[in-house]
């Protein structure tokens, strides 16, 4: 990650839920910075900015303090469970040269082998990397890899300087033989009954029989009427 955010803070003198609510309807993120031994500095982030910044991991800021400048990066951010609202966040501060712990996405790309299912079972590796140089993504390849084929965690490639913090025989990404209808209906069929389910006839089967069963009923009263 070459560039990072410039984001102009305000320090704030007033805490609480109150204070926050204020900051937020006048369209500011509450947030707190330390590190390094220094004493938290509570701060106001502008709104618009720092929700464009922070929609990439591990996204690095520079924070102007009453024109002082200090990178940090978002250890915790607060979002509204429903509304697009950053509610507060929580910056940790670094400096230039220092390498960082963080949790990098892992991107998937490519076409496995025709009849594959592609299964990603870790979205995230942790990972220990310059400060300014932590990656938008570790990208590993399935195209073309047949089912059976697993990735684990050692074997991706990462960026230089960048040290894997996750176990390196953590599976990543596994590559399964598709399974057919078919296969899948009798798999579901020999669960139900080692479960003691009896499968109910579908609405259309039932429909069906009951359209059957109307009509030898008429036929059966035709004939008698003709017999009559």
């Amino acid at each position: 990650m070459s560039d990072n955010s410039k984001l102009v803070a305000a320090k704030r003198t007033d805490f609480g839920k109150g204070a926050a609510r204020k900051i937020r309807r006048a369209g500011n993120i509450p947030a707190v910075m330390y590190g390094h031994g220094t004493d938290p500095v509570h701060i106001s982030l502008p709104g618009h900015d720092t929700m464009m910044a922070l929609k990439q991991a591990n996204a690095l800021l520079t924070i102007v303090i009453d024109g002082n400048e200090q990178l940090a990066l978002a250890k915790d951010v607060q979002r509204d469970p429903i509304k697009p609202v950053i509610e507060h966040v929580d910056l940790v501060v670094v400096r230039k040269g220092e390498k960082v712990t963080v949790d990098v996405p892992v991107h998937v790309e490519g076409e496995a082998a025709p009849e594959t299912v592609v299964t990603l079972d870790h979205n995230t590796l942790q990972v220990e990397v310059p400060a300014t140089d932590i990656p938008e993504n570790l990208v590993v390849s399935v195209d073309g890899l047949e089912a059976g084929t697993q990735v684990l965690a050692g074997a991706i490639q990462l960026p230089e300087g960048a040290t894997l913090v996750t176990d390196a025989e953590a599976l990543v990404v596994n590559v399964t033989a598709a399974i057919s209808a078919e296969a899948l209906e009798a798999e579901l069929a020999e669960a139900e009954a080692e479960a003691g389910i009896e499968r109910e006839e579908s609405e259309e089967g039932a429909a069906a029989e009951a359209g059957e069963g109307a009509s030898a009923e008429a036929e059966t009263a035709a004939a008698e009427g003709d017999e009559a």
